[in-house]
């Protein structure tokens, strides 16, 4: 039913193998150790637009929580308007909380495939999903797109001692099927290999988890359901790797240690190009603003002032007084009076005046 994943990742884990190969050599543990890397490395490349869009769906997510917040309390009796609103504020800011998931959904049938892919080089074993098969019919059956040879020079294959497809748990008559292809491991020499990379697959999720939590919003950090998410992703996903390492296979904790390795270095990247586009966002407005402010010197202009200032002025004449609109007996009524010798206009009732006193 899931032969649609094992045989692509099958396939991706034997083109590396083969271009390793031809450099260490087709049974060198490097090899296939490096195989299994850039197997990581291929699929993280692949979804590494995706992996931008849930890092932007995130942030957003973070500036939308004010909103949020108060939908939830506006209709929290109401949840079906609530939902409605909820969608309606989504689509408005182009939010897909899909986007937020999608790079994690995608890597656990990956990460599943590789379980099994590896698991398959030893086919010996009894427990569930197992074949029972006998040492000898395990190392010349096929393995998806691997050939019976190259089973064999898996089986070969050996880090420090260990091979990659053992584990710290593993029953005897499991390590059996390597005994013709190298001798049979130790549990020491196995666990001498596979503790480190625990320690380092456990650490590295930490330091990721970290490192994705400074970057919340204080808004973000202090809703329940994230403070309950950050305190998984710190703690006990990190916890659970190491807990659950002894179990592992060393091919599945060296791409434990892959993946948060990649992760690690791509979250600087990706939150380093999102604060310099912040920053260049910030530059452009200080910019505009500085373009519209007055210059050093210049008294502001009011332009309500000049909106309300009229839109005709009085044009100077030739004998350099103003020139009216209207005619000279409504100038000589408005100005009222007649003109001292020197230009200044006498008061238009002062003749008056003295004719009533006189009388």
């Amino acid at each position: 039913m899931l032969d649609i994943i094992y045989w692509p990742v099958s396939a991706i884990l034997w083109f590396w193998h083969k271009a390793f190969g031809f450099v260490f050599g087709p049974d060198s543990g490097l090899t296939w150790a490096l195989a299994i890397v850039f197997l990581v490395f291929t699929l993280r490349l692949v979804l590494y637009k995706p992996f931008v869009k849930q890092v932007r769906t995130t942030k957003q997510m973070q500036e939308l929580q004010p909103q949020i917040k108060e939908l939830q309390k506006k209709y929290k009796n109401d949840r079906e308007t609530m939902a409605k609103e909820m969608q309606k504020l989504q689509k408005e800011h182009g939010f897909n909380p899909l986007m937020g998931c999608l790079p994690v959904l995608v890597q656990v049938p990956v990460f599943l495939g590789l379980f099994h892919v590896l698991r398959s080089f030893n086919r010996t074993g009894s427990g569930w999903g197992q074949l029972d098969m006998s040492n000898y019919d395990n190392a010349h059956t096929a393995n998806y797109i691997f050939s019976a040879t190259d089973v064999q020079s898996f089986l070969s294959a050996r880090i420090f001692g260990a091979p990659i497809a053992a584990f710290i748990t593993a029953p005897t008559e499991e390590l059996e099927a390597f005994a013709e292809w190298g001798g049979t491991p130790t549990k020491l020499s196995i666990a001498l290999v596979a503790v480190p990379l625990m320690i380092i697959a456990g650490l590295a999720t930490h330091f990721n988890a970290r490192a994705s939590v400074q970057r919340q919003t204080p808004e973000a950090a202090a809703n329940p359901q994230a403070a309950i998410m950050n305190k998984l992703s710190l703690w006990v996903f990190p916890l659970g790797v190491m807990v659950g390492g002894p179990f592992l296979m060393i091919g599945i904790l060296i791409y434990w240690v892959a993946n948060n390795i990649w992760t690690y270095g791509q979250q600087h990247l990706v939150f380093g190009r999102m604060e310099k586009e912040e920053e260049e966002r910030k530059q452009k407005k200080l910019e505009l603003r500085s373009q519209n402010a007055p210059k050093p010197g210049a008294k502001p202009v009011d332009v309500r002032k000049k909106q309300d200032a009229p839109a005709v002025e009085d044009a100077p004449s030739a004998n350099g007084t103003a020139a009216t609109n209207g005619t000279p007996k409504q100038s000589a009524k408005q100005g009222g009076g007649k003109r001292r010798p020197g230009g200044q206009q006498r008061p238009g009732n002062r003749g008056r005046a003295n004719q009533k006193r006189k009388r």
